[in-house]
């Protein structure tokens, strides 16, 4: 695996299970540089343009596609996300600006693997450069599925019978990068939020 992938100083990204909160750590950590009074974004992939407006109809069930259709769409969106002229990560960070995202390629690889393959879907994100630090939330599928569970629908990866192998490509997919010079860190997604929240504070600061 190559190591000389770029790294994009002040991207921060979140990653986990469904159900395993990145959602609200990645919210958690916006406020608190807002209380700094450091300039920060927190947004997620599938974004909200009009790519991952198609993304999101799929994954709703609403439209159906093709596994390698789906994944291509994910790294479109994500080439967007990164390399818009005016709001991509690459222009923000470039002025200074810190940019959360709940989600990324890590993602793609644990879920979109299942339908198309590990190796497929690694070949459409390698060029991509990464976050300086990514944050893994470990969290037992159990407890994920019992989040979820909660929720009115389930998307087409929220199924019970799924979640150990996409805990097992996020595993494959992290020590895959483990040699890059982005910062891991795996924490236990158990603790209480606000606990959790400062023990990502101290990772960064």
């Amino acid at each position: 695996m190559r190591k000389d992938f770029a790294v994009i100083k002040g991207f921060i990204v979140f990653e986990g299970l469904d159900g395993a909160g990145t959602t609200t750590q990645a919210a958690l950590l916006r406020e608190k540089f807002k209380t700094e009074g450091i300039k920060c974004s927190s947004e997620c992939e599938p974004t909200a343009n009009y790519i991952g407006k198609v993304i999101r109809r799929v994954l709703g069930g609403d439209v159906d596609a093709a596994p390698g259709t789906l994944a291509k769409l994910f790294a479109a969106d994500r080439n967007e996300h990164l390399y818009n002229r005016e709001e991509g990560i690459v222009t923000r960070c470039r002025r200074g600006e810190t940019v959360i995202s709940d989600r990324y390629l890590f993602s793609s690889l644990a879920y979109q693997s299942l339908r198309y393959g590990f190796e497929n879907v690694l070949k459409l994100n390698m060029d991509y450069p990464v976050p300086e630090h990514l944050f893994y939330l470990d969290v037992p599928e159990e407890i994920c599925q019992n989040r979820l569970e909660e929720r009115d629908e389930l998307e087409i990866f929220e199924k019970k019978s799924i979640q150990r192998d996409i805990a097992e490509n996020y595993r494959r997919a992290i020590e895959l990068y483990s040699e890059s010079e982005m910062k891991i860190h795996i924490l236990d997604g158990t603790l209480p939020p606000e606990e959790l929240g400062k023990i990502v504070w101290s990772k960064i600061t």
